[in-house]
């Protein structure tokens, strides 16, 4: 196996095969000084079940393995030694393809696979530490899940970040490609969890979760019904992984009702989505590219047409849709909350009490800087709107009221009193 052979190859297993050298190739397949047995499989296992045993060990135990599919059908036959390890080849989603080209289709048409391309569209993961980015050592560790360009594999390759590049074993991870693995919602708690999206955290403390945890571990019924991560994003084994409200919870066309209509302008207005007249701006092909948001009424309730048809495989019809706009509602009034404290600090840049940078586009702040906001107050706003709104939202569509209210709606009412007392104060302190 030769999927992760160049970080593997350091240290005292590298000196061990550069003293034995070819013998030590041999021996393993076969009889010393004799030529390796024609088969890849057989040469790679020889040599690597010295170097990297776990990954032997995985791949005996995988599908992939019981269906004689060796080594070179994913990492190529340019690596056969020591001396070429930079011969390997590493899967993308298009060596899966080759085998599993429906799922792979539906995977390219989710969100998933635009990650990579959603990571590197925010204005402040070009102020991060590279190896928290293209290192995968912050944003980039998740999101390597998606689909990179070959230029961008040939740049990691050349920057030393050669690894991750294959996306479907973000779930399936190498090298037994466990289906049973990526059926459990644990395979989803690595990435869905924490500061802007705490899923896992509200997943598995609703009674959902609860449910199906006790089911995983035996106390209750394999029988039980008890949705998982997999139950509600990925129907009948569907890759295509995407929602209706999209990350931002933001959408088109907008809302009928007047005051939600205004305050989601003013929202896109400050994802610098809208220019200040309302009319669309660069940044929208960027929204569009990235799949974050859902553009046409259509779209939008296709998906909530498949999440009400889950939902009443336990539920009846009705009690879905009451829950499910119980979502919505939170939304609406969350944005009227979010839209309030935008327009204050809007309204500080227009009366020159804190200058408005000048990277921003419009007479908004914005809200994609995340930390790298300039000023406290436009990091409260920031955190309000990536770690608050995001909970009391999240909240409600995973059954989780304690997210929901303490974690989410009571942590932005206290955000808006904040940032109205220090707009007083700076008010006030300008006047001096």
């Amino acid at each position: 196996m030769r999927r992760s052979v160049l970080g593997y190859f350091t240290g005292s297993a590298l000196a061990l095969l550069l003293a034995l050298g070819a013998t030590t190739f041999f021996v393993a397949t076969g009889t010393a000084g004799e030529p390796p047995a024609d088969d890849p499989a057989t040469t790679c296992i020889g040599c690597h079940e010295q170097v990297t045993p776990g990954v032997v060990s995985d791949w005996k135990l995988s599908k992939h393995s019981q269906e004689d599919v060796s080594c070179d059908a994913c990492h190529g036959t340019g690596h056969t030694s020591a001396a070429d390890v930079d011969k390997v080849s590493l899967p993308t989603p298009d060596t899966c393809a080759e085998c599993h080209e429906e799922r792979v289709e539906q995977y390219k048409k989710g969100k998933h696979a635009l990650a990579w391309a959603a990571m590197k569209a925010m204005p402040t993961t070009h102020g991060l530490p590279a190896a928290m980015t293209d290192g995968q050592k912050g944003c980039g560790g998740c999101h390597k899940i998606g689909i990179k360009t070959a230029e961008e594999i040939a740049q990691l390759k050349q920057e030393g970040n050669l690894f991750g590049s294959s996306a479907c074993d973000s779930c399936h991870t190498r090298h037994t490609f466990s289906k049973k693995e990526a059926l459990q919602p644990q395979a989803c708690q690595t990435c869905h969890m924490g500061f802007d999206h705490p899923q896992w955290e509200m997943w598995s403390s609703s009674k959902h979760g609860v449910r199906a945890l006790l089911r995983q571990n035996g106390t209750l019924d394999d029988g039980v019904a008890a949705p998982t991560c997999q139950t509600c994003h990925m129907q009948e084994g569907n890759h295509e992984v995407i929602t209706q409200w999209g990350f931002l919870a933001v959408r088109l066309p907008l809302p009928e009702d007047k005051q939600w209509a205004a305050d989601q302008v003013t929202i896109l207005q400050g994802l610098g989505v809208l220019d200040p007249s309302g009319q669309p701006t660069a940044r929208l092909d960027v929204v569009k590219g990235a799949k974050v948001a859902r553009l046409t009424q259509e779209e939008w309730q296709e998906g909530r047409d498949k999440m009400i048809a889950t939902c009443s495989q336990c539920h009846s019809k009705n009690f879905a849709i009451a829950e499910l706009q119980k979502g919505d509602d939170i939304i609406r009034d969350t944005d009227h909350l979010m839209a309030e404290a935008i327009r204050i600090i809007a309204g500080l840049y227009k009366d020159g009490v804190i200058p408005k940078p000048k990277s921003y586009a419009s007479s908004f702040p914005d809200l994609l800087t995340f930390h790298d906001a300039p000023t406290v107050i436009e990091q409260i706003l920031f955190e309000m709107f990536l770690k608050h709104r995001m909970r009391a939202f999240q909240g409600a569509f995973h059954s989780n009221p304690d997210y929901s209210l303490w974690y989410g709606w009571s942590e932005m009412i206290r955000d808006l009193s904040e940032i109205k007392e220090r707009a007083e104060e700076m008010r006030r302190a300008a006047k001096k």
